[in-house]
């Protein structure tokens, strides 16, 4: 089987790392394919997947329709070449759209409600649609739905054991008590007329009043007076420090949720109540989001009661939720088998290999 994969995000690198050296180890042939995204190249780097550019980073909404554009043209051609049997993706507006002028399947995965623009431009195009069952919306026949979360393809205990000594490798000491602060940029399409914190400053102060250590992490550029907050690590022990802190305060739905499915309780502040945090929250009690005019209080005085809570706590409601979902990874590696099958099936033997004599 011939399979090309497409990341146009860090999370996607997260999550396909495990299911791309899966493929591989069944024998499976992995053409993997990136648009430069914040630190997803480095990423891809860091876990030594092999992989080809094809476009850079948008700056603006303006110029992502020509990024997008020349991405989906250069992985065209790429794909012609390949002959995939299945080309699979996290939202996969280039994916559906070339497997469609080749006639190739076409797996999409995603868990975004509201980047309607993406779902508009993919969704008609694609094969199988892979949502969590806590997804709120009904696609029709091409919908799969897995109990599960986007996270738990990377962060199941089956595929990641956290590495304690991140703690000294951002400056910690063994006792400390940590807080990590994740601000957004708010310049994706889906977060125009969004935002999180009124004021970043009161929230470290809060986190420092009840005596935690703040680690800050920001798409961007930092305000000036938190630039010392700023911490500096290889992108890939993110998860390492996630796993470790006390507190996760974050602005990005992916970074809470990540948190919360580690066992580190997670105050999300965005208007975008999504499927999987609002399940987070009301099933597991691990992620507490806020939004409204008042969400930034509020989110405020919620950080002071989660850390009264003993560790315990989360330790027990990451229990539950473990042993609800699955090994998401399993799920993208069966589909992506199954919807590529028939292909696989009908090629000869010299096609399905074609670097063979």
């Amino acid at each position: 089987m011939r399979v090309v994969v497409t990341i146009q995000h860090p999370g996607h690198v997260h999550f396909f790392r495990h299911p791309i050296a899966e493929l591989q180890a069944r024998g499976h042939e992995v053409h993997v394919f990136a648009r430069e995204s914040d630190v997803a190249i480095a990423l891809l780097e860091a876990y030594d997947i092999d992989h080809e550019v094809l476009a850079g980073e948008s700056d603006s909404l303006l110029s992502l329709a020509t990024v997008q554009a020349t991405y989906e043209l250069r992985l065209l051609a790429r794909a012609r070449r390949i002959d995939p049997d299945v080309i699979t993706a996290i939202g996969g507006v280039a994916a559906a759209h070339v497997s469609s002028v080749l006639g190739t399947k076409s797996v999409i995965f995603y868990d975004t409600e509201h980047a309607t623009l993406i779902t508009r431009l993919a969704y008609p195009f694609a094969d199988v649609i892979c949502t969590p069952s806590c997804y709120r919306a009904e696609i029709g026949p091409a919908q799969r739905t897995y109990p599960g979360y986007h996270e738990l393809a990377y962060l199941h205990p089956d595929r990641f054991e956290p590495d304690p000594t991140v703690r000294e490798a951002v400056g910690l000491e063994p006792d400390d008590r940590v807080a990590l602060v994740r601000l957004s940029s708010w310049e994706a399409s889906h977060d125009v007329g969004h935002g999180g914190f009124d004021d970043p400053r009161e929230v470290i102060d809060r986190l420092e009043a009840a005596g935690c250590s703040v680690l800050l992490t920001v798409e961007g550029e930092p305000p000036a007076d938190l630039a010392s907050y700023q911490f500096t690590t290889s992108p890939d022990r993110m998860h390492d420090l996630l796993a470790v802190a006390d507190i996760v305060v974050s602005e990005g739905a992916t970074t809470a949720a990540e948190a919360a499915v580690l066992g580190t309780p997670a105050i999300y502040v965005n208007p975008a109540s999504l499927g999987y945090t609002a399940e987070l929250e009301a099933e597991y009690g691990l992620l507490f989001g806020f939004d409204g005019p008042d969400r930034h209080t509020r989110a405020l005085d919620r950080i002071d009661s989660v850390l009264e809570e003993p560790a315990d706590t989360w330790t027990q409601r990451r229990e539950r939720l473990l042993a609800d979902r699955i090994d998401v990874t399993e799920f993208i590696v069966r589909q992506l088998e199954t919807v590529a099958s028939p292909q696989v099936s009908n090629r000869s033997p010299s096609a399905t290999n074609p670097r063979k004599s």
